[in-house]
């Protein structure tokens, strides 16, 4: 069976990207276009692994990380966040939210997919 990935982006083109990617690697993939709409589409879902971005309009993605990591049936799911934001300080923001991983855009093909790999 397909490992399932959750992908919370709200650009158009990022998302595309991000679910060919996946699915040419055989995930099973789930696109969020709207951060207010991650938590329940995760738990009907039931990630292996969800794909964050941190700018979202609505709600930020440090927001859903430590909602996820708080929930008592998604906590336990790996978040890789990928973002615009790219110094270390906030790296180190992020990773204190609870995300897993951390891949600055614009990515690198092969570091999005080596990291994906690595949290399944």
């Amino acid at each position: 069976m397909a490992k399932r990935v959750l992908v919370v982006e709200d650009n158009e083109l990022n998302l595309k990207l991000f679910c060919d990617l996946l699915r040419a690697h055989d995930f099973a993939v789930e696109p969020v276009r709207d951060g207010r709409e991650a938590i329940e589409k995760a738990r009907g879902f039931a990630p292996n692994l969800i794909v964050m971005d941190i700018q979202l309009p609505h709600v930020s993605g440090l927001e859903l990380i430590e909602q996820i990591k708080a929930d008592a049936a998604l906590g336990v799911t790996p978040i890789m966040a990928v973002t615009a934001y790219a110094g270390r300080e906030d790296e180190d923001r992020i990773r204190a939210a609870g995300a897993d991983a951390y891949v600055s855009k614009p990515i690198s093909v092969a570091r999005f997919v080596e990291e994906v790999s690595g949290l399944l």
